[in-house]
């Protein structure tokens, strides 16, 4: 049986491939809001291997099928490992699930009824967000997208 992928070098020095995401993220890399939120969970210890995908900096190719560019940047969208979308609270609900300091939060978040105020309050904050992106200094970008 092979060995699982890891990011190691093998023998010869030659960077294994690292396992498949758990869990694939796409943000709108240009709102400075988006990318410090960004940076503050790829700075946390997770439980999954998570794919970062910034909208901005990838080609249509790495957008899943039947996902539109626009359609993306709108809303914050995450796919699962079998290839599930979810998008808004439910997004950052499975998020959470990810890190053990968040985990608590993600069961909250799935209780009967939390689900829906927080989805409300999620579209509320997308009326919001160009306003607070605005008063926000751009971020400086980082490395290119892997995927592309």
């Amino acid at each position: 049986m092979p060995s699982p992928p890891t990011d190691r070098p093998d023998a010869e020095g030659t960077p294994a491939p690292c396992p498949s995401p758990g869990l694939t993220v796409l943000y709108d890399g240009a709102c400075p809001l988006c990318t410090r939120e960004i940076a503050w969970y790829q700075r946390r210890q997770s439980n999954e291997t998570i794919a970062w995908v910034d909208l901005t900096r990838c080609d249509d190719a790495s957008l899943p099928d039947g996902l539109a560019r626009a359609q993306a940047l709108a809303r914050f969208h995450v796919i699962d490992a079998s290839g599930q979308a979810q998008t808004g609270a439910a997004a950052f609900t499975r998020l959470w699930a990810c890190y053990p300091r968040l985990r608590g939060m993600a069961r909250l978040a799935q209780r009967p009824g939390v689900a829906k105020w927080l989805e409300w309050g999620y579209r509320g904050f997308l009326r919001l967000r160009p306003g607070i992106a605005r008063l926000l200094p751009p971020v400086v970008p980082g490395p290119p997208d892997p995927r592309r």
